[in-house]
């Protein structure tokens, strides 16, 4: 398996270019796939993210590599509420409505988090879980709307839908590196965009990106589509379908009782 992955690496280092950055270390990187289908039976997948560092010259001396990489799904609009209690009945009270949050987002680093990556650089490219999400206020009375958006990151995490995965990047002799991304099932259609970053001492010295398309196929598909493109037909065959496997049940009854 090491040598296809360090075939495929020269290949890249030989006709690829990367996003950004002009340090005399460039990184460039692939993914075990590009592309991901939803069907019916789908339980989730996980994608290899590997890479290599192109110098003209050995690694410089001083602090060392350190990778960080990021999956981040299609941005939506979420509103969090927060129950308090009525008497016996939790009600909801106090909305928050977030611009913009990843549906998935998963931060993987070779080391902690704070070592490879300063505070500033967070804040410039909008790195770790918090960063990504945008909340520009809150309506009035609410005082403590950082909590809403904490809430969101603790429920996501729960669900694996956001991930911080700390010293899982695996570095080889300062050149090359790769991770695994484990995605769930319940992901959403879209591009998701793969981010690297080479840091040294907690500064970004060049960065990559590409991206993963993920879409339903085949009944999925259909029935997505059909369902909010054609929501009425939809409706109808939700019922056609209910009525019919009732009445194959109840026949079925009646001939075993016979």
């Amino acid at each position: 398996m090491i040598l296809p992955r360090l075939i495929a690496l020269a290949c890249i280092a030989a006709l690829s270019w990367p996003a950004s950055g002009t340090a005399d270390e460039q990184v460039v990187a692939g993914l075990s796939q590009n592309r991901i289908s939803i069907t019916a039976n789908f339980d989730g997948t996980e994608i290899l993210i590997f890479g290599a560092v192109k110098r003209d010259a050995p690694a410089p001396d001083g602090p060392p590599l350190e990778v960080v990489i990021t999956v981040e799904g299609p941005d939506e609009a979420v509103a969090v509420r927060r129950k308090a209690r009525w008497a016996a009945i939790w009600l909801n009270r106090d909305s928050v409505e977030i611009d913009s949050a990843p549906s998935f987002y998963a931060v993987s680093t070779s080391g902690p988090l704070r070592a490879a990556l300063s505070n500033t650089e967070d804040l410039r490219h909008a790195i770790t879980i918090k960063r990504a999400i945008r909340s520009v206020g809150a309506p009035p009375g609410i005082d403590d709307p950082k909590s809403f958006t904490e809430a969101l990151i603790r429920i996501r995490e729960a669900v694996g839908l956001y991930q911080l995965n700390e010293g899982t990047v695996r570095i080889t002799e300062e050149t090359l590196f790769e991770t695994r991304v484990a995605l769930p099932a319940n992901l959403v259609e879209g591009n998701y965009e793969v981010r690297v970053f080479l840091t040294r001492g907690g500064r970004i010295a060049n960065s990559f990106k590409t991206a993963i398309f993920v879409q339903k196929v085949g009944l999925e598909r259909f029935l997505f589509t059909l369902a909010h493109e054609q929501p009425l037909l939809y409706g109808l065959l939700s019922i056609a379908i209910a009525i019919l496997a009732g009445w194959a049940a109840s026949a079925a009854f009646r001939q075993f009782k016979s």
